[in-house]
């Protein structure tokens, strides 16, 4: 998961207050409760220190909430009167969350907002192709690209004049491939998309993925499911996205736990991995993580830290406040804290679901494949 959308949080001091706020239903019943949540979550950011003008900045932003417009809910991050950043979840709080604290509350939106692949989904037929970006926030448009118009459709005869036709629409056929293989290369490149799907025409889809550079080849599926015209949407296809989508976020864990189970400290090669809050620390300080591993039952997760005003000031003791280069730091959570320094780095996030947790993989909750090996000290 890469957290480049909290980049309003990172520049900005705290205090903060953090709600992650369930609208409830859509009818009388649920707009009473929504009004006594909300009150609730006030009182309890009064009562936590927040200031008057940001916690009428958290009202304002929750009482214009629509259980139609935002069914799961969202996340509210605000500060110095304003409401920073509200981001809309995937999955509904198992219970409202309110809390003042130096720095934005992070993990829960792990998991609420889900860690899914973004998938770039590509509806092919043999004129051309239109692009649609899957995020946690909903699809949205990614261009499109334009084709020869014709000749595209084949004729039965066996006259010589048709024949001589036939090998020209086939060459248009190849020549609309190669185009839209081109343009889906570009915007993958350009979204930073974890998966492509191609939707459409049965024999222009294999031909498309055949002239895919081969980096985008790798992550790239095919269903039978759908098409480029309007209305040819289906559970079906629906399906198919979701199951590709699950199937690469588990090899990605299985990948991600390979490694890092390879790459620990205590074997013999240069480390490739750590775990643990000290090291975890340091790897961070040293803008080192690459993806920043958060098993959610880990105790480490609430252990006390040190943190400055820039996401990379981050000790694990008050006493190594000299390295932080920040005169006044602050105690905070240690998986606030990592997760700040992961997003300013855009390094990755990536939960361990508990299903994969076989082995107490990464010690304490929090780990980290490196962006660079080192060779551990004889310490």
């Amino acid at each position: 998961m890469r957290l480049s959308f909290l980049q309003p949080l990172l520049d900005r001091p705290g205090p903060w207050a953090t709600v992650y706020f369930d609208p409830g239903q859509a009818d009388e019943a649920g707009a009473k409760r929504r009004e006594l949540s909300v009150r609730e979550i006030c009182r309890t950011l009064e009562q936590e220190g927040a200031d008057a003008a940001t916690v009428a900045a958290v009202r304002d932003d929750l009482t214009g909430l629509s259980p139609a417009e935002d069914p799961a809910g969202r996340v509210v991050f605000a500060s110095g009167g304003e409401v920073v950043l509200s981001h809309r979840l995937s999955r509904r709080p198992q219970g409202e969350l309110a809390c003042w604290a130096p720095l934005p509350r992070l993990t829960p939106l792990l998991e609420l907002s889900g860690q899914d692949p973004v998938g770039l989904v590509a509806y092919i037929d043999r004129t051309g192709a239109d692009f649609e970006l899957r995020t946690a926030a909903g699809p949205q448009e990614s261009g499109h690209v334009k084709g020869v118009q014709w000749p595209v459709h084949r004729t039965t005869t066996s006259d010589w004049s048709e024949r001589h036709f036939q090998l020209k629409v086939e060459n248009t056929w190849e020549h609309n491939a190669a185009q839209i293989a081109d343009a889906l290369a570009a915007a993958h490149a350009e979204s930073g998309a974890d998966l492509v799907v191609l939707v459409g025409d049965p024999r222009e889809r294999p031909a498309v993925r055949d002239r895919l550079p081969e980096a985008v080849r790798a992550v790239t599926v095919e269903t039978e499911h759908g098409g480029r015209a309007a209305g040819s949407g289906s559970a079906a296809l629906e399906e198919a996205i979701e199951n590709a989508c699950q199937d690469h976020l588990h090899r990605r864990v299985d990948e991600a736990l390979d490694r890092f189970r390879a790459g620990r400290v205590g074997t013999e090669r240069t480390t490739d991995a750590v775990e643990g809050v000290p090291a975890v620390v340091d790897a961070a300080r040293e803008h080192r993580i690459d993806t920043l591993l958060v098993r959610p039952d880990g105790p480490d997760l609430h252990r006390e830290m040190w943190a400055g005003a820039d996401p990379d000031q981050v000790a694990v003791r008050r006493s190594d406040a000299d390295f932080l280069g920040d005169g006044d730091p602050v105690s905070v959570r240690a998986d606030d804290a990592l997760l700040r320094s992961a997003a300013a780095t855009s390094a990755d996030v990536l939960i361990i679901p508990f299903e994969e947790v076989t082995d107490d993989i990464p010690a304490g909750g929090l780990g980290a494949l490196l962006r660079w090996t080192y060779e551990p000290s004889a310490a």
